[in-house]
């Protein structure tokens, strides 16, 4: 059966989205909005699914609770996009007339809503982003501890600068989405979320139409990765950044 709500978490690297929807996963009643679509757009071979009626069935199922809601958190980035938009388009519950990528989403996915999670201090994002790739430290759960990597050599102005440019490029790609199908999303910014967890959890709740008094929300289930080492090459990356401008943003 289709769900009877379902919402995607629209989002780019280092902006909480992981932490987010664990937090939502944990109530039990706003579906499991992981990152079901980090994978290969020809979903049929990924899966191991035979036709698109299989597949459709089965997607619903990973991404459902019990209560017919549906969740999936989604990274948008090209050419991954459009390829994994024209699998969709050939799910039973798209019709086949569509053509715009919003309508192909929301009638495959039905009575839709879109979260927006971003980050309003890109270079942090940018410095985050960077340092998970240098230290293979994405993620870590409250109950584990963390090894120490060496990241004294590390720094590097131009593959922050790329990944400052890159994730401004991949929220102006949601943007374009949102404005093609006339979309107003929930804002979900990082900045509030660290500050007031259980409340940003609970204001989602409230834009699906849940229960958001009741709801059990589990503590963080990540530790914060930002350290010293994040912080000088934040105040390192902004100086090189706006070197010699006459007029600075920061």
């Amino acid at each position: 059966m289709p769900p009877k709500l379902s919402y995607t978490i629209w989002f780019t690297q280092r902006t909480g989205s992981t932490l987010l929807y664990k937090a939502i996963e944990s109530t039990g009643m706003a579906g499991v909005p992981r990152e079901w679509f980090n994978c290969p757009p020809d979903l049929l071979t990924t899966f191991k699914k035979t036709s698109h009626a299989e597949l459709q069935e089965y997607l619903y199922k990973l991404g459902c609770t019990p209560n017919g809601v549906f969740g999936i958190s989604h990274s948008f980035y090209e050419p991954h996009f459009s390829q994994l938009t024209e699998t969709l388009r050939s799910l039973p519950a798209c019709g086949s007339a569509q053509t715009e990528r919003t309508a192909i989403w929301e009638q495959v996915f039905p009575n839709h809503r879109h979260i927006f999670m971003t980050r309003r201090n890109k270079v942090r994002l940018a410095v985050s982003w960077w340092r998970a790739i240098q230290s293979g430290e994405w993620h870590v759960p409250t109950d584990q501890a963390r090894n120490p990597v060496d990241l004294s050599d590390k720094y590097s102005f131009d593959a922050i600068n790329h990944l400052y440019n890159e994730c401004s490029m991949r929220e102006a790609g949601i943007q374009e989405f949102f404005a093609e199908g006339g979309i107003t999303p929930l804002n979900i910014f990082y900045e509030d979320f660290i500050q007031n967890y259980e409340g940003t959890v609970r204001t989602i709740l409230d834009y699906l139409g849940l229960d958001s008094q009741s709801a059990p929300i589990a503590l963080p289930a990540l530790t914060k990765i930002a350290d010293t080492v994040s912080e000088e090459w934040v105040q390192r990356f902004r100086e090189e950044r706006q070197n010699g401008w006459p007029n600075r943003g920061w």
